[in-house]
């Protein structure tokens, strides 16, 4: 059945956009009220089930259900039979997730989407209750919606709907903090255990990773608005001496924007001398891949086409990689940064040459079970 043939019984009906997070430099300090969890990286998901029909709404309201086929017959397998569950789509594979792989399930045709929820299957990580039964919890405390969430679990099963981790213990999430980034999470999430459920507000808190690299400017994406930089693209070395392409800084206000055009101008190469010039070959072969993904050789270079948006145009101006800049970013997605990298300053002491990923900090190696079992 589609999405838009869905008959639900609900006491919460989609689309119901979630609660975020503001982002916070330092864990908070329990107060009394707060709850400490994991913070899962992936697909951000409302299931919403009664009996037999089941959606998948994600965090733009556009449905994940066709998507993912498994994740539908797990939920009426596992779930209760009328709930809304708040939680990720995640894709274990080994002891971490994969997030590279989990964007590949976003596809058009119905044949892959079908072999890939076979080859590559995702699971759901619960961390909050919406609606159980008739009852909705959305006015009630995080601490009751937490306990009543627990109840639909009664035991650890190890199948495709897990429920995460918590604590209300400080020292215990700086701990999480270290440790569990080596499965491929990306920090804590902080939940007042007494406020409701406030939908598309940030009444949470997340603490995420940062680190900072030293990385060559490659290019430039012009910004909507018009002949001012948009985005900035990144690039290291790696040990085959060829610069792979890691990742974009964007968040610049705009004056700033127009003063970058100005300051990048002069670099500005023809696209058949830069080390990406075979760009125009992988775009074509990249249509319905990632938006930046491996090439010819195994060299990283920017992609095409925005899997979100196929109408996207994400050509870019090519840059000679002569200049440096120290970027600050939360994490690693494979060999490039996993969110949008932040830009703290100009290293004119720096050789293109010497930006390596040998620089890079790897977090030590950490079970996705383990975690999952706590």
């Amino acid at each position: 059945m589609d999405d838009e043939e869905l008959r639900l019984d609900l006491p919460v009906l989609p689309p119901v956009p979630p609660m975020l997070a503001k982002a916070v430099k330092a864990m908070p300090k329990q107060d009394g009220t707060l709850f400490y969890e994991p913070k899962w990286d992936g697909f951000r998901c409302i299931i919403f089930r009664d009996g037999d029909e089941v959606f998948l709404g994600s965090r733009n309201e556009r449905p994940f259900t066709r998507y993912f086929p498994e994740l539908v017959a797990a939920v009426k397998a596992e779930l209760p039979d009328k709930c809304v569950v708040d939680g990720e789509i995640v894709l274990p594979r080994g002891s971490h997730l994969d997030f590279d792989a989990l964007q590949q399930r976003i596809h058009p045709a119905a044949s892959r989407v079908n072999m890939l929820a076979e080859q590559t299957p995702a699971s759901f990580v619960a961390f909050d209750l919406l609606a159980l039964g008739q009852e909705s919890f959305m006015e009630a405390p995080f601490a009751e919606r937490r306990e009543r969430l627990e109840g639909i679990f009664p035991e650890e099963k190890g199948g495709s709907i897990r429920l995460t981790p918590v604590t209300k213990n400080d020292s215990q999430a700086e701990e999480w903090f270290e440790m569990f980034e080596g499965a491929g999470l990306d920090g804590i999430i902080v939940k007042p255990g007494d406020q409701p459920y406030v939908p598309d507000k940030r009444t949470m808190f997340k603490v995420k990773h940062e680190r900072t690299a030293d990385v060559v400017i490659a290019g430039f994406r012009e910004h909507k608005t018009g002949p001012i930089i948009g985005s900035i693209l990144l690039g290291l070395y790696g040990p085959d001496g060829r610069l792979h392409h890691v990742g974009v800084a964007a968040s610049f206000p705009m004056a700033r924007r127009a003063e970058l055009m100005e300051e990048l101008r002069p670099y500005i190469a023809d696209l058949s001398e830069h080390p990406w010039g075979h760009w125009a070959e992988q775009a074509v072969a990249n249509i319905g891949q990632p938006a930046a993904g491996p090439a010819r050789g195994g060299q990283r270079v920017p992609g095409a086409v925005s899997r979100w948006n196929a109408k996207k145009d994400l050509s870019f101006t090519p840059l000679r990689p002569e200049l440096v800049i120290e970027v600050a970013y939360d994490q690693m997605e494979g060999d490039r940064f996993r969110h949008t990298a932040q830009w703290r300053r100009w290293r004119p002491d720096r050789t293109p040459e010497s930006c390596t990923y040998e620089q890079l900090e790897r977090p030590v190696s950490y079970n996705l079970d383990d975690i999952l079992a706590r």
